[in-house]
């Protein structure tokens, strides 16, 4: 009889149940192994980062701020984020007398953990100590800010499946009209309230841009050149609303009689 591919291949016989289980034992050395290897870097990096992270705390303790500073933002810069990271910085920055990087810092912590009552009060705390022109943020943006971007998100999603699930239902079962109608049109306005409160979310965490003054005094210009007359002067920590931008300058503004320009290297803008 001729033989086909498949009955050229060699057969792996086993000679019982002792052969099968040390050949499991084998496979699942070898799968164990390869997990290992793929895991180590990532437990190594993350003791890397703890030991860091504990060690930019010993410099913050000692009181050596700039130190601890520039150690929780090297942290950063290698990938690490989290709330409780840009909330050190922000007390590092505090303390060495970085009124702006204090704000900006404690802003990420704040997009991250919006309702931490230790961010907001230091958030408050530091914006308190920033003299002239600043921008308040209002009832309306202090509402928004009680949720992240993603908690919005997931709320208006939730409502937007449930009216089209009450939907569905009602159009299988169109004998309970009577009783769902109501539900419909009221799960129809929470979805449509909560697609408008994420869309205005979404726009002051990423489309409207907020430059941090991060100069002990910074002018603010007429226009976008150096010989331009100085319309007024920002200090430390002051937020101004970006309007436009031209080459290293910034169009700002602290409120509608005050707008000018003023370089970018004279501000921080945290996303």
């Amino acid at each position: 009889m001729k033989q086909g591919y498949l009955d050229t291949l060699p057969v792996l016989r086993c000679s019982g149940r002792r052969d099968a289980c040390r050949y499991s034992r084998r496979l699942l050395r070898i799968v164990g192994l390869a997990l290992l290897a793929l895991l180590f870097p990532l437990l190594a990096r993350a003791d890397i980062s703890a030991t860091a992270f504990e060690a930019a705390n010993k410099l913050y303790e000692e009181g050596k701020f700039s130190e601890a500073a520039t150690a929780y933002a090297k942290l950063l810069q290698a990938g690490q984020t989290s709330a409780a990271l840009y909330f050190n910085l922000g007390n590092a920055f505090f303390k060495s007398g970085q009124i702006g990087r204090a704000i900006a810092a404690y802003r990420l912590a704040g997009q991250m953990t919006p309702r931490d009552p230790d961010v907001r009060a230091n958030l408050q705390f530091a914006r308190n100590q920033t003299q002239g022109p600043t921008l308040s943020p209002n009832r309306w943006q202090r509402w928004l800010g009680r949720l992240t971007l993603n908690e919005w998100t997931v709320l208006a999603a939730c409502a937007v499946w449930l009216w089209l699930l009450l939907l569905a239902l009602l159009h299988w079962r169109p004998t309970l009209r009577s009783v769902l109608k109501g539900y419909v049109v009221a799960s129809a306005i929470a979805a449509l309230s909560l697609c408008a409160l994420t869309g205005a979310a979404f726009y002051h965490a990423r489309v409207s841009r907020v430059a941090i003054v991060i100069t002990k005094d910074a002018d603010v210009r007429n226009g976008p050149l150096t010989e331009s007359k100085t319309a007024f002067t920002a200090h430390d920590g002051a937020e101004l609303r970006v309007l436009d931008q031209k080459d290293e300058w910034l169009e700002v503004s602290a409120g509608p009689r005050e707008t000018g320009w003023l370089r970018r290297d004279e501000v921080l803008m945290p996303q």
